[in-house]
């Protein structure tokens, strides 16, 4: 299986049929997979993608219980997948379907292990768009992203990575957090970006504010690191002013009243409690990124030189019959 193509459905009964139907022909010359997952849809999304399932051989559908969320969904189709490439799209045909052999040209071409879209106008509502460059800015800075690259939903994933992203079995799983952990080999291409068929976007403010907060905690130090940042900025302020109070004493350029030394004292204790706090954090963050079930590194599969592979296959061969062939000569 060469292609696989996991779509997170929800609300989408008037369009998933049809991006099934044109992934039919726009990937006819491949070997491929689609995996539906319905993210618990209310409307007759889960009727329609049973159809499609008997339609189609290459059509595989899971149906979850309830609405678990858009990652969620799709961490669900990759442990599904047996591609050799995954792709992930979304079911409302904002990304045409052959774009799809776009990326994969891009992964086959330049050997990446991950290959983001990118698009030229993006025709999504300023609302989303607004959310999309807060968590790409707010990415840059806590998972590594490069500040160039356009997070984007619709991407392709080679096999290996795929593999340890589902080793992945926590609740609040963020794809592209666990993308780089695993690798840094990512690109980017541009493709093109239409308007919505149906409907209307199901990205809300409770939900920015969900991505936002689990970006921010679940794949990040950053915020335990700030107590410590700040602890010390306030402990390093109150020893130098303590130190600036002192020295002003002693020469008598200024006399030093009660307000003062409690200014100082809170300055200092406040210092204090948010390094210890910030220590204590760092120490809970470790625990907590240790029990995330990633591994602490992913080893490269080797690729066998045609040379050497084609003397192993050859030794293979003739290692049975030897015994043979030497009982053969002796007996001559």
């Amino acid at each position: 299986m060469n292609l696989s193509v996991v779509i997170p459905v929800y609300n989408s009964e008037r369009t998933i049929g049809p991006l099934v139907d044109r992934l039919q022909v726009c990937l006819a010359g491949r070997a491929f997979e689609i995996v539906l997952v319905n993210d618990g849809s209310p409307d007759r999304s889960e009727e329609v993608c049973q159809q499609l399932e008997a339609k189609y051989n290459s059509v595989r559908f899971i149906s979850l219980r309830r609405n678990f969320g858009e990652f969620n969904a799709v961490l669900c189709g990759l442990n599904h997948t047996v591609g050799e490439y995954v792709v992930i799209i979304d079911d409302d045909f904002q990304n045409p379907p052959e774009s799809i052999l776009t990326l994969v040209e891009t992964a086959e071409t330049k050997q990446y292990d991950v290959v983001y879209s990118r698009y030229d106008q993006k025709q999504h509502h300023w609302f989303r768009n607004m959310g999309s460059w807060l968590v790409n800015t707010l990415t840059t800075y806590s998972i590594g992203k490069p500040r160039n690259l356009y997070l984007s939903s619709f991407k392709l994933i080679g096999r290996e990575v795929v593999e340890e992203i589902i080793r992945y079995k926590g609740p609040y799983p963020y794809i592209d957090g666990l993308i780089f952990r695993v690798t840094r080999n990512v690109g980017s291409v541009t493709v093109p970006h239409s308007a919505r068929a149906e409907g209307r976007s199901n990205y809300t403010v409770r939900k920015l504010i969900a991505l936002f907060l689990n970006v921010f905690i679940g794949y990040s130090l950053w915020p335990i690191r700030i107590f410590t940042i700040a602890g010390i900025a306030l402990l390093g302020l109150g020893l130098i002013g303590g130190f600036l109070l002192l020295l002003s004493w002693l020469v008598g350029a200024l006399s030093i009243t009660n307000w003062l030394i409690i200014l100082w004292a809170i300055t200092i204790g406040l210092g204090v409690q948010l390094l210890f706090l910030g220590v204590l954090g760092e120490y809970l963050g470790k625990l907590f990124m240790a029990y995330s079930g990633l591994p602490p590194y992913v080893e490269k599969k080797k690729k066998q030189v045609g040379e050497k592979q084609g003397r192993d296959t050859a030794y293979s061969i003739l290692y049975p019959i030897l015994p043979l062939l030497f009982s053969f000569l002796s007996f001559l």
